[in-house]
């Protein structure tokens, strides 16, 4: 009798386990190929990044990781083109200016943020209303500080006028830290931990420390991605992130360090991207203290640093040029790849020996990150061979920036991304003497240099606004204010699978027209 059962119970369970099998053989497509395994994970690209976000709002934010999440999730009213760097309407249509003062802003028709709001003037007048509002505490509200007031004029005209002409408004409106928010979800919820945009990805989840989920939003306006999924995963050492490329667990990671270049381009089916980008490091003198406003001395540290020496240890990750403005910045000129101090050991040397330069120490400050350590040892053994005596003194990178902000310091490194493309958006916060003790950690102020950035400022026409910015780079030049090191390479390294990733000049990436092969 319990063998008759026994029978019965494995024969229903060779039927069920047969039904189950068949059930999930996939149907053929329409062009009669089958679906594999490998085209079910393609759908998913999984990111490395060595830290977290900070958070998911862009109104409350202001750091590159953040910028990677949210940059899928939101979307500004201008872009700029990654392979043209000219400015194009994204949710925006078309604009105006009727006056130096006025700029009225055509939006496109038919979209909505991911909770069903209606994306509009309102929701526009919304988002920057809230950026500049002294109670938000925007870290970026400087971006539309020039803005007098914004009006919804009808559902999809905005009229934004200025306290003064404004020409790179433009730029700033192209900005992450710009991008639009549904003013819905903002009243109900925490941005930050719960982002919505108009985007073509929304927000699945954040265990924080350890992952980003986003999925795909299949009623984007411009049409839904392919891919269902993105992740963001929290490696905190690139070495562990580059071996986890290589054995598949990742498929993605970028701003690859110089020294790991090699090791990356070997690993069989990755690829790695390298573009001319907008970031820029440089030497810079501490221009408040006496000595730095010599110019002799600013001569002589200049013709002592070999900078083409150095950008050979970059493996092909830095562009060589004297201009503090990069070929993929507007405002940049060509005839300013050599329009600095050349390097020239022997008359180094002749300045450091007839005005005594060598006799006092000179305290170069260098964060401990990427690059920065390297250009302060190669920086320090040229000016020793000139005659300086040069003491190195490193600290972590938030409170290097607080020490140089302060100016406790003699020479120091410093850079800029520079998101925005705009070379006002590099001059006036970095060089400006309105901005010495804060964002000018140089502490330089000229009132000629400070003309010319004004009026690349307050110029709306672009090119009125480009002579002005090559008038200023060229004088930076002249005067040796600062001494530049490299402009940066953005890289990326990707499984070979991934096809259509954007990459942008400043660092910045999308995933929206991503497939997977």
């Amino acid at each position: 009798m319990n063998k008759k059962w026994l029978f019965l119970l494995a024969l229903i369970g060779l039927l069920i386990l047969g039904a189950c099998s068949e059930s999930t053989i996939p149907e053929g497509t329409e062009s009669g190929k089958t679906s594999s395994s490998s085209e079910s994970e393609g759908q998913e690209v999984i990111y490395a990044s060595t830290t977290d976000a900070v958070g998911l709002s862009p109104i409350m934010t202001n750091d590159s990781v953040s910028s990677s999440v949210m940059s899928q999730i939101y979307e500004n009213l201008f872009e700029r083109n990654p392979e043209t760097m000219e400015l194009e309407p994204k949710l925006a249509e078309s604009y105006e200016n009727p006056d130096e003062l006025t700029w009225v802003i055509k939006l496109k028709e038919g979209i909505e943020f991911q909770d069903g709001t209606p994306f509009n003037a309102e929701a526009v007048k919304y988002t920057f209303d809230k950026l500049v509002d002294p109670a938000t505490a925007a870290p970026r509200a400087s971006l539309l500080e020039p803005i007098d007031t914004v009006t919804a004029v009808d559902e999809t005209t905005v009229e934004i006028k200025t306290k003064y002409p404004y020409g790179p408004l433009l730029a700033a409106l192209s900005h992450s830290n710009a991008a639009i928010i549904s003013p819905t979800a903002d009243q109900v919820q925490d941005l930050m931990q719960n982002p919505v945009g108009t985007g073509p990805f929304k927000f699945e989840s954040w265990n924080q420390g350890d992952q980003v989920v986003l999925e795909k939003n299949e009623a984007y306006w411009d049409g839904a991605p392919t891919l269902d999924k993105v992740t963001y995963k929290v490696v905190p050492e690139i070495s562990t992130a580059i071996s986890m490329l290589q054995t598949g667990e990742v498929n993605f990671i970028d701003a690859l360090p110089s020294e790991q270049l090699s090791r990356v381009e070997s690993i069989d089916n990755v690829e790695v991207t390298k573009k001319e980008g907008t970031p820029v490091y440089y030497l810079t003198f501490n221009h408040s203290q006496e000595r730095s406003e010599n110019p002799d001395f600013r001569k002589a540290v200049a013709s002592a640093i070999d900078r083409d020496a150095f950008v050979e240890k970059l493996n092909g990750l830095g562009v060589r040029s004297d201009s503090v403005l990069g070929p993929q910045v507007f405002g940049y000129d060509k005839s300013a790849d050599e329009g600095g101090t050349a390097y020239d050991p022997e008359a180094a040397k002749k300045l450091v020996e007839e005005n005594g330069f060598g006799d006092e120490p000179i305290k170069l400050l260098a964060a401990n990150r990427d690059n920065f350590v390297l250009m302060a040892e190669i920086v320090q053994s040229q000016l020793t061979e000139a005659g300086f005596n040069v003491e190195i003194e490193t600290m972590e990178w938030a409170t290097f920036l607080d020490t140089a902000r302060s100016g406790d310091y003699d020479l120091t490194f410093l850079s800029w991304s520079n998101v925005t493309s705009d070379g006002s958006e590099m001059f006036y916060p970095n060089f400006h003497s309105d901005n010495v003790g804060a964002s000018n950690r140089a502490q330089y102020s000229n009132p000629e240099f400070d003309k010319l950035v004004e009026a690349s400022r307050t110029t709306v026409d672009q090119e009125e606004r480009k002579k002005y910015l090559e008038e200023a780079n060229q004088l930076m030049l002249d005067e040796d204010a600062v001494v530049v090191m490299y402009h940066g390479v953005v890289t990326a390294a990707t499984d070979q699978s991934i096809k259509g990733l954007q990459l942008d000049p400043n660092g910045q990436w999308f995933l929206q027209n991503v497939t997977r092969e």
